[in-house]
């Protein structure tokens, strides 16, 4: 059994220790908002936080995490009042959707590092994340928007 800390609620899942995150988060928890894109942690569908370090779930094995917190979209806001979440709506990013769930997870952990970034900072926190759509130029103006947000919102 392997004990994690998911959304701030202790789960004991019975996996093979070298089963990736990602596999446990989706097919054993059934937190399905976090995607599988290339599964070689180089297209950040699968972003989730560790201890509010983005990262690839798809390359973390489960016995690599211990007891430290996993943040994954369904748990980083109750009611997706997140300023990421809220910027990604008013500006309509999405167009397919798919990496958006990991583009946000990045994008939330850029700015709970770096309440100002410019643009250099966006490219290359985002560096890693890729949408097929290329919604990159709205990816970068609804993260400028969270800013702005979370500045007014203290």
């Amino acid at each position: 059994m392997i004990k994690l800390n998911i959304n701030g609620k202790e789960k004991q899942i019975d996996v093979e220790p070298d089963m990736p995150l990602l596999w446990a988060l989706r097919d054993i928890l059934k937190l399905t908002g976090s995607k599988y894109g290339c599964g070689k942690g180089l297209c950040g569908a699968c972003t989730v936080h560790l201890e509010g370090q983005a990262i690839r779930s798809c390359v973390m094995p489960v016995s690599a995490v211990g007891e430290k917190k996993i943040t994954t979209i369904e748990g980083l806001s109750e009611d997706g009042d997140h300023p990421v979440q809220i910027a990604w709506q008013e500006l309509n990013v999405p167009q397919c959707g798919y990496c958006q769930s990991g583009q946000i997870m990045s994008a939330s952990a850029l700015l709970s590092q770096n309440k100002n970034p410019n643009d250099d900072d966006i490219n290359n926190a985002m560096s890693g994340n890729i949408c097929r759509c290329g919604t990159y130029p709205r990816i970068r103006a609804a993260i400028h928007q969270a800013a702005k947000l979370a500045r007014e919102v203290k």
